[in-house]
């Protein structure tokens, strides 16, 4: 299968590059695409960059050039407050972004021509890998064009969508373009912190530090099951 993985920082690229074997790399559209293999699947991988624009257009570049037959979308996401702590491993059942109103006739989160809701892939999510494990919770993220760090800003997300397990700032758009493409999609993310604590940048940042390189454990455990 051909499968491309994308990430949105250096620090979570740094994690995943050891995990594919005969790497060779490709620039295109300004972007590094990191090509090898992750068991029996042919993968690609790739830093978008932070934010909703940046994860859309490296994700139609991958698509565009790479004809992936899956597309995953894993790094790190901000905790909700919730059932979801640091170090949880979140697979986003469903997608949706909490910046997002289109006016009168819409709900939050619906982008034009979309669902409110975006989905992974059903038959990945049930994986027994992925439902054996009290460090990994099964949810909804919502994505906005926001570091999200405060417990006001937790609320409001928490208004518009009280099930959220965590946050960041691109995986609805990327989940956007699979749709939009018709690219089977699957998101898991692993919480770096709880937004709206009293010491949450400290954790965000004490998290690179601690890091375990089986963050993308998970990763490498679904490749292995599908």
């Amino acid at each position: 299968m051909k499968i491309g993985i994308i990430v949105a920082m250096g620090k979570e690229l740094k994690l995943l590059l050891p995990l594919i074997e005969n790497l060779s790399t490709i620039t295109l559209n300004d972007i590094t695409f990191h090509r090898g293999k992750m068991g029996r699947h042919d993968v690609t991988a790739m830093q978008c960059g932070i934010g909703k624009v940046n994860a859309a257009i490296g994700t139609l570049t991958l698509i565009e050039n790479f004809h992936p037959d899956l597309l995953i979308n894993t790094g790190v996401a901000g905790g909700a407050g919730s059932a979801a702590g640091i170090l949880d491993l979140v697979v986003a059942d469903s997608i949706a972004y909490h910046d997002v109103w289109c006016g009168p006739g819409t709900e939050w989160g619906d982008a034009a021509g979309c669902p409110r809701y975006f989905h992974s892939v059903p038959e990945i999510s049930a994986l027994p890998c992925l439902n054996n494990n009290d460090k990994i919770k099964h949810g909804l993220i919502c994505s906005g064009d926001i570091f999200i760090s405060k417990a006001e800003e937790v609320a409001r997300i928490k208004s518009l969508f009280p099930e959220v397990l965590a946050v960041d700032m691109e995986s609805a758009s990327i989940a956007q373009v699979c749709y939009l493409k018709n690219v089977p999609f699957f998101c898991a993310r692993v919480i770096s912190d709880t937004p709206g604590g009293d010491d949450n940048i400290a954790q965000y940042e004490n998290f690179w530090d601690d890091a375990p390189r089986h963050t993308f454990e998970a990763l490498s455990n679904i490749l292995s099951n599908i």
